[in-house]
């Protein structure tokens, strides 16, 4: 009777995450809403936040959304309080067209799915060495894009520009061509040609300083990667970047990997099923993480060039009658089964040793 009760007093709650306003709502064993709450995004708030939802009952699980943003120190704060965080998806499209839009009834229908068990998934810890790798490489891709760009840019200047200037500053080379952009002398007094100046000294600059910051975050990366993924490092293809981007993507907690088909899931390289009467066909998945498929071609690439045993692999699937893209689709999902086990172990010793 007493186990009943408890059960019966039992609450979930649900959040709705903002960037200033976190709104929660409470609803008991039997799903009736209880209540909700806003508060503000701080430590005051979210014990203003738990001890309401504790006062409606026996809180054990929450449901929020957005643990991987705006979420994310909510879902580290409920964690350490011993509360079972689960992650919670935007409700559906054709829910919100029968029921309406509101921060409140978000976080009622988060409290709903993990009571109705639609709602399962683990959110990232976001609190290891996957989470400063991921802060690394977050840097690196934005410089790597600022860099593409600026060269771009001074191309497209030189191209369209007086021919005296670009004789004097084209480069076939990168490197080159920002230092002489940076070391070119004043063409004339036009308005035209000293701005052009101007900006092709300032465009190498900026290209020069993004190498530097490069080779830095390249340096940094390195070193994180060598030190906890070093099973994943040892295989053909896998570099600091590659590396760096997987175990960010399967995050400091390798319980929510439950096997290497979720893995594959996660990085959209499981063909999804797309048949329909008497044809049996499967389709690309065009979802999951994007960067981390990325990952898994350059791994692809790499190996198609210079590992023996895949270019054996590649040779007998185009002799079947495949395509390239078909091929490289395969590999992907290969890799992952052959990198899975090694992603879960550095990552279990990632969390040995930040609990020594």
């Amino acid at each position: 009777m007493n186990k009943l009760q408890a059960e019966k007093n039992e609450v979930i709650l649900g959040v709705d995450t903002h960037l200033d306003v976190h709104v929660g709502a409470v609803i008991n064993s039997s799903g009736n809403l209880l209540g909700t709450r806003a508060v503000s995004v701080s430590t005051h708030g979210y014990l203003d936040l738990l001890e309401w939802a504790e006062s409606l009952g026996k809180l054990r699980q929450a449901g929020i959304e957005g643990t991987g943003t705006y979420g994310a120190e909510l879902c580290r704060f409920l964690t350490s309080r011993g509360i079972v965080v689960i992650e919670v998806n935007r409700p559906d499209r054709s829910n919100r067209r029968r029921q309406g839009k509101s921060d409140p009834l978000d976080a009622e229908n988060a409290a709903r799915a993990v009571h109705s068990g639609t709602a399962t998934a683990t959110p990232k810890k976001q609190n290891g060495a996957c989470e400063a790798i991921r802060i690394i490489s977050v840097a690196r891709r934005s410089a790597v894009k600022a860099k593409t760009q600026a060269m771009n840019q001074i191309r497209g200047i030189l191209v369209s520009g007086p021919q005296d200037i670009r004789e004097q500053v084209w480069k076939t080379k990168p490197h080159d061509c920002a230092k002489a952009c940076i070391e070119m002398s004043s063409s004339g007094s036009s308005d035209l040609l000293e701005s052009m100046t101007e900006t092709l000294k300032l465009l190498g600059q900026r290209w020069l300083m993004l190498t530097d910051e490069l080779a830095l975050l390249d340096k940094r990366l390195d070193k994180l990667t060598k030190e906890h993924c070093k099973q994943l490092r040892t295989r053909m293809g896998v570099g600091p970047y590659t590396a760096g981007i997987l175990v960010t993507v399967a995050g400091d907690n390798p319980d929510r990997l439950r096997n290497e088909a979720a893995l594959a899931a996660l990085c959209g390289v499981n063909p999804l099923p797309a048949s329909s009467g008497k044809t049996i066909r499967h389709r690309l998945n065009r979802g999951g993480n994007r960067e981390a498929n990325n990952a898994l071609w350059t791994i692809a690439l790499v190996r198609a060039r210079s590992d023996p045993r895949t270019r054996l692999y590649v040779e007998r699937r185009t002799a079947e009658g495949l395509t390239t893209k078909e091929i490289y689709r395969c590999l992907k999902r290969y890799i992952v089964r052959e990198l899975y086990p090694l992603i879960l172990s550095d990552l279990k010793r990632i969390n040995v040793e930040g609990l020594t």
